[in-house]
Order: structure tokens, then C-alpha cells, then sequence
């Protein structure tokens, strides 16, 4: 299942809508958990890449000790932007970069780490690649990535939902990138195209996503993420009516307040190969 060029762009309202509905939707409890992978390597120097809104950027900026230097990045100037206005507990240093192309020297980072966003890279081998060059001999690329939509139970009726407005073209974003690259022997094929250790190790995280109404995870999938520009795409004036199709299908299934849903992803540390001592 492959991605469209338009798939990785988040832009206009969608950062502002990401960071206010699916942050804490979805992505607050895995940033937890990658900051205390990160946090167990001791690190010097951590490069974040596809920082978004700056999620897993406040966490880390928030948990490690303040001698550890961070940086965070990301391809859209959009969500560095929100990020850097919604700000961070100590100074972090906010770049604009394309991780097919990362702007650091070789060897720079102990860790560099990736919010279910490698899913999005056009190229993921070569994404790979770039970040082990970046890594010191033994350092550590941590990131994660979500399980098929089917196991993700908002995502999944949100879609089905949307679907049925447009049933000669269903909007398929969330299927086809968000939730596409959860195979674990292709992730393991990309990691050591990369140039990695394999195999990489590779945990399942199930966690839980709630909402105090079911008009939440409408308006977070519908207007927060790249689905919006699908809708709009077919009939820009319906972007609406798929957030109030998303929101009675989810009322339907999970009740209108107190939703307690299913959501699983995989957690991947890749580790680049320290140098072999010459005899």
C-alpha cells in the first residue's frame, strides 16, 4: 500500500486541530513511552525527526536532563511553527528538515527517535539510511509506527464512515499511510537496508484512546490529519458533513460520551553496528 505526495503535508488549520484533538487522543501515551526508551540510553545528543506539534519534543524536553542537547525537525514549516509556539519546558533548537536529506554531519546523534511518522517517508530505506549516518557507532534509532487500521478502532469506523459519502471514491488516507506499514519482516528489511543491526528489536504497545464526546475523534481524523484535504478534494464543502457522519457512527459504536477505545502500534529500536576494532 503506497502513500501519495500529498500525504505527508500538514498544513493550514490541520496543525492547529492535531495538536488540540488527536494529541491527546492517540499520541500522548506512546510519547511517554518513547521518551523512556530514550531516556534509558543516556543520551548526549537527540535528534527528533517529523516532530510534528512537538509532542514527544515537550516530553523529551521535560525528561531528560537539560544538558542533553535536542533537536527537532520536521519537513512541514507548518507544524515547527505550532510547535514552537506551543514551546517546551527548556530551549530546544527547532529545524525545517527532510529526513531523505537530514542536514548534520555523520556521526552527530546517541539517539535520534520518530513519532509514528516513518510510515510517511517516501523512501523508507534510504530515510534509514540518512538517520544511521547521523548516529554514532552504537547509537540508536527509536521510533514506532501503528498497527493495521483494524486493530485501531477509531481510526477504522472514521473511515468507513467517510467512505460511504463518496462510495465511487472513498477517502482512504488513514488506511493507506497512517496505518500501511506495520508488516514487521518489511520494517526489518527497511531497517537493515539502512545499514542497522538486525534484527531490530520490535515490541507491541496497545494502548487506550479515549474521548469525553465522539464528535472528538471525528473532528481530530476529519480536520486534523491529510483526510481533510481527501474530503475536500471530492466536494470542499463537505468537510462538515464527514465530521457529523464520523461523529454518529462513533456514537453509535462507543456511546456519545466516555469512549474507551481500542488503538496498537509497534515500538522499534534499531541500533547501528559499533565499529570492529582493527587487529
Amino acid at each position: 500500500m503506497s502513500t501519495n505526495e500529498t500525504d505527508a503535508v500538514f498544513s493550514g488549520s490541520v496543525p492547529e486541530f492535531y495538536e488540540r484533538y488527536l494529541v491527546p487522543l492517540i499520541f500522548r501515551e506512546y510519547a511517554d513511552d518513547l521518551t523512556r526508551r530514550v531516556h534509558r540510553l543516556s543520551p548526549t545528543d537527540v535528534l527528533e525527526v517529523a516532530a510534528g506539534t512537538g509532542v514527544v519534543t515537550r516530553v523529551l524536553a521535560d525528561t531528560l536532563d537539560r544538558s542533553v542537547a535536542i533537536i527537532a525537525s520536521d519537513l512541514n514549516e507548518a507544524m515547527i511553527d505550532h510547535a514552537r509556539s506551543v514551546g517546551t519546558s527548556r530551549p530546544v533548537q527547532w529545524r525545517r528538515a527532510d529526513v531523505m536529506d537530514l542536514p548534520f554531519a555523520d556521526e552527530s546523534f546517541d539517539a535520534v527517535v520518530c513519532q509514528f511518522s516513518v510510515m510517511f517517508f517516501p523512501d523508507r530505506a534510504r530515510a534509514m539510511g540518512e538517520v544511521c549516518r547521523v548516529l554514532r557507532p552504537g547509537g540508536a534509532f527509536v521510533f514506532n509506527v501503528w498497527d493495521c487500521i483494524e486493530n485501531n478502532e477509531l481510526a477504522d469506523e472514521v473511515t468507513d464512515a467517510v467512505g460511504t459519502l463518496f462510495p465511487e471514491d472513498p477517502p482512504r488516507f488513514l488506511a493507506r499511510t497512517p496505518h500501511g506499514y506495520h508488516e514487521p519482516a518489511q520494517i526489518q528489511a527497511d531497517v537493515a537496508a539502512g545499514g542497522f543491526s538486525t534484527p531490530a528489536d520490535f515490541d507491541v504497545l496497545e494502548c487506550r484512546g479515549r474521548a469525553a464526546t465522539s464528535d472528538i475523534p471525528a473532528i481530530a481524523y476529519c480536520q486534523g490529519t491529510p483526510l481533510r484535504d481527501e474530503i475536500e478534494a471530492r466536494d470542499a464543502g463537505r468537510v462538515g458533513e464527514a465530521t457529523a457522519v464520523a461523529t454518529a457512527a462513533l456514537t453509535e459504536r462507543f456511546g456519545a460520551t466516555g469512549l474507551d477505545t481500542r488503538i496498537r502500534g509497534f515500538v522499534i529500536t534499531a541500533t547501528k553496528p559499533r565499529l570492529t576494532p582493527v587487529e
